[in-house]
């Protein structure tokens, strides 16, 4: 059997469109290099490239969480911690991400440690504590503004954990404890106070009212004696049987008055 050039030539070509051919994820673009030199950016789909002559460099478009290794940061109050954070970012422009840095991940991982160290740095350990909201806007502005040349979108920067000395612990503990201690005796101190001006108010009502006082006397009687379950026996005022003692008076009068006639 011969084989004819036209049969190569149609092999060749088949073989050639099917080396050609690429298969872009709806998350990926292509950018597309011919002899070297940008040629556009492939959607997602069945794409073909020309073999030996395209050069396709497949770039995800997809939210990239990236972990931030704890760095030593030294405060500006001169303290010493150890700061990590976790970012978010994604690739808005393939073809900037592929030309204008050689490794756009790299690149980025290497300059949100800069930052990290650099904005860290310049805040006190109580900012770094109370104003974590802060700082990490201030990390997401820097590190935008900085990868916006390598089309890439750094939609936020958080924080995760800040390692504090040991002693420094201790010392924030004891303080912790002797605010608590403080608020502990203000409130004290004002409940007693709110307690002193009441008596005297109290003592001031029963002092222009006397029966007041007799009432409380007797609620207070009721009061003990319905939680303990015991009998009391109390003197009744003299006031309560002054009138009778009136009325047994004018009795006799009468009869004296009467025996006498």
């Amino acid at each position: 059997m011969v084989v004819t050039p036209v049969i190569i030539l149609v092999g060749f070509a088949a073989a050639l469109a099917f080396a050609g051919i690429r298969i872009l994820q709806e998350y990926e673009r292509g950018v597309i290099f011919r002899f070297g030199r940008y040629n556009g950016v492939k959607e997602a789909g069945i794409r073909w490239i020309i073999p030996m002559v395209d050069r396709m460099v497949r770039i995800s478009l997809r939210e990239i969480v990236m972990d931030v290794p704890p760095q030593e940061v030294i405060t500006r109050d001169n303290v010493s911690v150890k700061v990590n954070a976790v970012l978010y970012f994604r690739v808005l422009h393939p073809e900037k991400a592929v030309i204008q840095v050689e490794n756009y991940l790299y690149g980025t991982s290497q300059l949100s440690q800069t930052t990290l160290r650099s904005v860290c740095g310049q805040a006190e350990l109580d900012q770094l504590l109370a104003e974590r909201d802060e700082i990490n806007r201030q990390l997401q502005e820097i590190i935008d503004l900085q990868t916006e040349p390598w089309g890439v979108k750094v939609r936020a920067v958080e924080v995760k954990q800040i390692d504090l000395p040991q002693e420094m612990q201790r010392a924030m503990a004891k303080q912790a404890e002797a605010e608590r201690e403080k608020r502990s005796k203000i409130i004290h101190s004002e409940g007693e106070a709110l307690a002193a001006q009441r008596l005297q108010e109290a003592a001031r009502v029963l002092s222009v009212e006397p029966a007041a006082l007799q009432l409380r006397y007797l609620q207070t009687l009721a009061e003990i004696a319905t939680e303990h379950s015991s009998t009391i026996l109390f003197p009744i005022p003299i006031d309560i049987l002054k009138p009778f003692y009136e009325m047994s008076e004018r009795a006799n009068k009468g009869e004296e008055s009467e025996g006498t006639s």
